[in-house]
């Protein structure tokens, strides 16, 4: 149960450390420019969506490796980034009328690369020292 609350805890670090330096710090012009954005996101609600992912991939892992390492924690992690990574990256800015579809996949990829690569590294190691 241990390996999964730091599981968790880990996801909702890494996703507002990385989110959360790309919205406010490296990206901050892009978001600027993007007329549908809240000025006040509602924090509850991505925390709480936050928890659920992390709860999906900590338990993922545990069933897809019964002594799981590294690499097994960056797969899993990596391959649900993918699953929503591509989503927000290519099909968002099909739907919404983002400034520029280029940039819109640019930030939304890269920041999903890092976040799931970072967190599927943390994923792996809670997850190896604590089975």
């Amino acid at each position: 149960m241990l390996k999964h609350l730091i599981s968790v805890l880990a996801f909702v670090v890494v996703t507002f450390g990385v989110q959360g330096l790309s919205h406010f710090a490296i990206n901050k012009a892009h978001y600027g420019k993007i007329a549908f954005m809240r000025a006040d996101p509602i924090l509850p609600l991505g925390i709480s969506v936050m928890v659920v992912q992390g709860v999906i991939m900590s338990l993922a892992l545990s069933l897809y490796s019964a002594h799981p390492s590294l690499l097994d924690g960056l797969l899993v992690s990596l391959t649900f980034g993918a699953f929503l990574g591509l989503y927000i990256a290519l099909v968002e800015p099909s739907k919404y009328a983002v400034p520029s579809i280029t940039s819109w996949t640019w930030v939304e990829a890269s920041a999903s690369l890092v976040q799931f690569s970072l967190y599927g590294l943390i994923l792996g190691l809670v997850h190896q020292s604590l089975s």
